[in-house]
């Protein structure tokens, strides 16, 4: 009996497979990367009429994750029009404020932009490579996708 290595019975599953493995491992071992350390979270203009409206939609996500070395800058940008909270800080509106974090850490914030009136910013090691960087990758695509979600009209 003549045994076709799978590979020829089925070329588009492998190279599928195949390029499935690659990608894992590139996401595993490739260094992290982005253009500046600043994750940016806009206010959206109208928020303030919104929560006064009794609007309970978030309009910035309960839970920001950052990562030393790589995203560690919280910037948030009010587009609003009436000043907000952060913290102890007033931001007016058209004016960014900047909160760099030095250790990982879940820290909680009053933030007035949420229906809840807090924010918890996850500050998390740099990832080694390997699975802990593949995690972080895969989690922070989780965050991500949670976060356009909670975006999308409807």
């Amino acid at each position: 009996m003549n045994m076709v290595p799978i590979m020829q019975r089925h070329p588009l599953a492998s190279l599928v497979a195949s390029s499935l493995a690659l990608a894992l491992v590139w996401a595993a071992l490739a260094p992290l990367k982005y253009a500046n350390r600043e994750q940016l979270f806009e206010i959206p203009k109208g928020t303030h009429a919104r929560r006064l409206a009794g609007d309970k939609a978030e309009m910035l996500p309960p839970k920001v994750r950052l990562t030393l070395g790589v995203q560690d800058v919280l910037l948030l940008r009010n587009s609003d029009a009436v000043a907000q909270l952060f913290g102890p800080v007033l931001i007016l509106p058209g004016q960014d404020f900047k909160l760099p974090f030095e250790q990982a850490g879940h820290y909680r914030f009053a933030c007035s932009a949420h229906a809840s009136g807090q924010m918890t910013v996850s500050v998390v090691a740099l990832p080694d490579p390997g699975l802990d960087r593949l995690k972080w990758r895969l989690g922070a695509l989780s965050h991500a996708i949670r976060y356009l979600e909670q975006q999308a009209p409807g």
